[in-house]
């Protein structure tokens, strides 16, 4: 659209100076004061931070809470550089709008040609006040003012909009920019965990708000809460694309994106004017509405700024400023097999809550517990749902799911579409990729022959390893003769000897990817001429053949594992190769990572915790030799991590992958003290939130631009980091049962993984957060990695709760007297944890159908799933997790193999009684 002239008329463009002692009413509801005036800003204290705004703008330039040791929420070290026009502030507003008759809609932003604004009264509780219309065109039909204000010593942030047109105004975009300091570029890995934070949203309407969080996990939080008018209806991402010019377009910001800063984001409190545009066919969180404002009418939106002294206290902080707070045990993704809990606790009397899909959710009360009430939701309808819940005061508020299909058959089915749709078997390709498992483009209904970042198409790295690490990890806790078959057949044939070395110098080394760009050695592949092949992803039949890359070696090693573990447990399944073989290829192929790639290997790896299995299991074989020498290997690479302030580097500035590996090897290793560190990070950029793609979903941003489809910076919901950040909490939380904080962040990671799974089994690397996307990529890329963290951790867990009383993540509960039941809805049904005695109980080979815990007596009875043809016998390990806690044994005796408990199976559940004996120390 044509824009109008961002100078307006009879404005003067000199500063205009605030007075520098404004009356301050000595009141407790004011507990702020303007200490000091200079002439670029206005510094301002209240009970809780201390303030600058620009003074020009009276937008904001820190926002430090006291008592923090310096820390600052806003970029302010950023600020001489992100000046002028082009680059947003907290304060800035953003409008999309038009007059009624009209079809076209008119933008407008603060940000986009800075001049001053001009300052308004500044008395009782407000801190500072402007007609921010002075810095926006002089076509703009609304009086636009802003006033910083403490109320009741907290501060808020408010906007007054009156329609002073002739006709009404539709406002159909409406965004507050949340500019917080998440910029990481130029800082050292120490710097980013010491000084930068991390937004994340719930999009909730009413209900909704903002948590920021620090990189390294500690206090405070800052929640950015809504106030009357103001709900959470649409989180916009602000871009940074610039006009042909090379400026600044409008609703963008000057500061560049790419893998050290996301971008920042709009709180959207009305959205249609972009739903109707650019995000048109694009299914949003929320329904997009439009704000209409009368002829002299006027509105006021505004958020609150409430710090939360922990991350696990965020909770306890919304209900103390009377916000409806919305908890879901296990969390928001719901199997049909398995209903979820919805605990809400609100000040407001519950008019009615309905379900968008009308069908997709089922809700009835169950109840009340502790000041909470307890609603059953159960899943009817596959895909994305939410609950509107409407408030007697006219609030409302949303609570956003997803239905998957039972966890186990949502998991048969990615098994099954790996192995066929994904199964490439071509003797005239002439890079030798077949017989595998290759990545898949769901759009094009076919597997990536090929793509520019040749490893998608190659078979290795994260976006080419993905699809056949799924495949396997998947027999893991459901092995199908058929699918084992096939990817024997691709390590005897593609891996062994190809993929990976198996002799010389380089031996157990594995290749960056077996397809590369070469079109005068390989004239008989049809290159595609549309592709630019040009850039640094298209490596050559040099480059991709490099061992120097550990990233590529945990996958290969978790198969060999995975592959070793079915065929010692399970009988008749395996058949290429014995357990030894495996086992040993494991054990050289970490051994190999070290020796070949001692660059990248000294960083955490994704899927990285495989190592300690592979060294457990060598010590339970009695390969002492080899056991010694992993170790060694490993201490190694632990010493350093235990050496550095945060030990969580990687090839990218700022990563999610290697903490679960640190993790792994500081407990293992006795380094207590970083593997704690390490947790708390994690809790950092991995939130709990009444949403399915925000709840446990740990921060990743740039990975579309290495192994999906459509590729750009983009807020990834449930890429791979999710399920693997959860496998150090749910470890945390088993050392420490009475913190379920941890296993609501770890479950809501958990469950996120099933949800890429489509209902054809067709597993995508991450969905698209951003509003003119909203669905699964269609590259099956990185997948696999996060299907490893689900098949890794996937239990159920018997909970006592000590607000909500006994509840099941990944299983039903029920409570008879004295005994409490779980049976086992997760995929594999392997492990069990009964958190009230510290029990964890896992199998080896079998299933478990259910476990009874009595409460008065300690005893624990487990059912065990009729024999079939592969598992004769089920290998039950026992272990206690707390220290202090009963150690637990079987009552009557039984064949101990390699540290499990043995029991013959039948036609007939087995049942095992445990019996606590004496306390132990948590191991």
């Amino acid at each position: 659209m044509k824009r109008t002239n961002w100078v307006r008329g009879g404005v003067a463009a000199a500063l205009v100076m605030l007075a520098a002692g404004v009356a301050m009413p000595c009141s407790p509801v004011l507990a702020a004061t303007q200490v000091e005036a200079t002439v670029s800003q206005i510094q301002l204290e209240t009970r809780d931070f201390t303030v600058v705004l620009d003074r020009a703008s009276q937008t904001l330039v820190s926002l430090a809470p006291k008592g923090a040791g310096g820390f600052d929420f806003a970029p302010s070290h950023r600020q001489k550089e992100r000046q002028g026009d082009g680059f947003y502030h907290l304060g800035d507003i953003d409008l999309r709008l038009r007059l009624a008759g009209e079809t076209e809609w008119r933008d407008y932003a603060t940000a986009y040609k800075r001049l001053p604004v001009t300052p308004l009264a500044a008395t009782g509780p407000v801190l500072a006040a402007s007609d921010v219309s002075a810095a926006l065109p002089a076509d703009l039909p609304l009086k636009v003012e802003r006033r910083w204000v403490v109320e009741n010593g907290q501060l808020a942030l408010r906007f007054r909009l009156t329609n002073r047109a002739k006709r009404a105004v539709e406002i159909g975009g409406l965004g507050l920019p949340m500019v917080f300091d998440n910029i990481l570029s130029g800082r050292s890995l120490e710097e980013a965990h010491e000084q930068a934070s991390f937004a994340d949203p719930y999009i909730g309407l009413d209900g909704g708000y903002l948590q920021v969080t620090r990189l390294n996990g500690k206090g405070p939080a800052l929640l950015v809460l809504p106030e009357a008018g103001t709900p959470f209806e649409a989180y916009k991402p602000i871009l940074d694309e610039k006009d042909e010019s090379g400026r600044t377009k409008l609703f963008n910001d000057g500061t560049k994106r790419g893998q050290t800063f996301e971008g920042f984001y709009d709180w959207m409190v009305t959205s249609r004017g972009f739903a109707e545009k650019e995000w048109s066919g694009a299914e949003q969180w929320n329904e997009p509405s439009v704000l209409k404002l009368a002829p002299g009418e006027t509105r006021e939106i505004g958020v609150r700024f409430a710090l939360s002294p922990s991350i696990r206290a965020i909770e306890e902080t919304l209900v103390a400023n009377d916000r409806p707070v919305a908890i879901g045990i296990p969390g928001y993704v719901v199997p049909m097999d398995l209903p979820a809990d919805l605990f809400l606790k609100t000040s407001k009397r519950v008019r009615s809550i309905t379900a968008y899909p009308s069908r997709a959710l089922k809700v009835s009360k169950d109840g009340s517990v502790n000041g909470w009430a307890r609603y059953k939701v159960e899943g009817k309808t596959w895909g994305r749902a939410r609950l509107e819940i409407a408030y007697a005061d006219g609030q409302v508020q949303t609570v956003h799911y997803f239905v998957t299909k039972p966890a186990a058959e949502a998991v048969a089915d990615m098994g099954r579409f790996l192995t066929t749709q994904q199964w490439f078997d071509d003797p005239s390709d002439p890079f030798k990729r077949g017989p595998s498992i290759m990545s898949y483009d769901n759009e094009a209904r076919s597997v990536v022959r090929q793509d520019p970042r040749v490893w998608i198409a190659g078979l290795s790295d994260e976006g080419g390893a993905g699809a056949w690490l799924a495949a396997i990890m998947k027999q893991l806790g459901e092995p199908n003769e058929a699918e084992v078959g096939k990817f024997e057949r691709f390590v005897t044939e593609t891996l062994d000897g190809k993929l990976q070395a198996n002799e010389g110098p380089e031996a157990f080394g594995v290749r960056k990817s077996l397809f590369f760009y070469d079109p005068k050695g390989v004239p008989t592949f049809a290159y595609d001429s549309a592709i630019d092949w040009s850039t640094w992803s298209s490596w050559d039949r040099d480059h991709a053949a490099s061992f120097a890359r550990s990233f590529n070696y945990v996958h290969v090693a978790a198969a060999h594992w995975v592959l070793y573990r079915l065929g010692r447990y399970q009988e008749g399944l395996v058949k290429a190769h014995d357990w030894r073989w495996y086992l040993n290829r494991a054990y050289e192929t970490a051994i190999a990572m070290v020796r070949l790639d001692p660059h990248y290997s000294k960083f955490g790896q994704m899927e990285g915790d495989v190592f300690v299995d592979i060294l457990n299991d060598l010590k339970r074989e009695g390969l002492h030799a080899e056991a010694r020498a992993l170790e060694a290997v490993m201490r190694g690479r632990a010493q350093h991590w235990a050496e550095d302030a945060y030990p969580f580097g990687s090839e990218m500035p700022w990563d999610s992958t290697g903490q679960p590996e640190v993790y792994a090897w500081m407990r293992y290793f006795g380094h207590d003290d970083k593997a704690e560190q390490t947790r708390e990070v994690i809790l950092g950029y991995d939130p709990t939130v009444p949403h399915w793609g925000y709840n446990g979903n740990a921060r990743r941003y740039w990975d579309f631009l290495y192994a999906g489809k459509t590729r750009r910076i983009e807020r990834q919901i449930h890429h791979y980091g999710s399920a693997l950040n959860a496998v150090p909490l749910f470890d945390a939380y088993r050392r420490d049962p009475k913190d379920t904080y941890l296993l609501r962040v770890a479950y809501g990671g958990l469950l996120g993984s099933i949800t890429n799974i489509n209902q054809e089994g067709f597993g995508s690397a991450a969905f698209h957060s951003n509003p003119d996307m909203m669905r699964f990529d269609a590259y099956t890329g990185d997948y696999g990695m996060s299907f490893f963290g689900h098949a890794y951790a996937t239990a159920a867990y018997l909970v006592n709760d000590a607000t909500f009383g006994y509840v099941g993540f990944g299983g039903i509960v029920e409570k008879s007297g004295d005994t409490v039941r779980i049976e086992p809805k997760d995929a594999f049904r392997k492990r069990i944890y009964i958190a009230p005695a510290g029990l964890w109980l896992t199998l080896d080979a079998g299933q478990f159908e259910r476990a009874e815990y009595d409460t008065a007596s300690g005893r624990v009875r487990v059912y065990l799933a009729k024999a079939d043809r592969y598992t004769p016998k089920a290998y039950l390990n026992v272990e206690t997790t707390v220290a202090g806690k009963p150690a637990y044994q079987p009552t009557l005796e039984t064949v101990r193999t390699r540290g499990s408990y043995v029991f013959d199976l039948s036609t007939a559940v087995t049942v095992v009684e445990l019996s606590p004996t004496q306390p132990t120390q948590a191991q």
